[in-house]
C-alpha cells in the first residue's frame, strides 16, 4: 500500500509530518491493504494563516482494486485533528464497502423447485 502526502503552499509539510500522518494511516488501515493499492492524503490550511476554529482540512482518497476510489475529508482546528478524523471516517467507508464483499448470506432458501 503506497502513501502520498500532498500539502498545499500554507502546510509545512515535512518528514515528520508524513510520518505522523503514514502512522495514523497504518494504524487504521493495514488491515485493508490486501485490497487498496494507493492512498493519497491532501492536507490544507483553509484560512491560510489566520486563526479560525475547524481551519484544517484533510482529504484522504483510497484507490481500491476494481472499484471507485473511497473519499473522506475532515476539518478541525488542528492537522492532526483532521487527519486523524478523515481517516477515521475512510476506515467506516471501507469496512462498509469490502465487508459487502466478504459477507455471503448463509441461511437457506425458503424456495424449493417445487411449483
Amino acid at each position: 500500500m503506497q502513501i502520498q502526502i500532498n500539502t498545499d503552499e500554507n502546510v509545512e509539510g515535512g518528514e515528520a509530518l508524513s510520518a505522523l500522518v503514514s502512522a495514523e494511516i497504518h494504524a487504521r488501515l493495514d488491515r485493508f491493504s490486501q485490497h487498496i493499492t494507493r492512498i493519497e492524503v491532501h492536507l490544507s490550511d483553509e484560512n491560510a494563516g489566520k486563526s479560525g476554529s475547524s481551519d484544517k482540512r484533510c482529504l484522504i482518497e483510497a484507490r481500491v482494486e476494481g472499484r471507485q476510489p473511497e473519499v473522506a475529508s475532515d476539518q478541525a482546528a488542528t492537522l492532526e485533528g483532521a487527519y486523524s478524523g478523515a481517516s477515521k471516517k475512510l476506515q467506516r467507508a471501507l469496512e462498509t464497502t469490502l465487508g459487502k464483499l466478504s459477507e455471503t448470506k448463509g441461511a437457506e432458501t425458503i424456495r424449493t423447485g417445487d411449483l
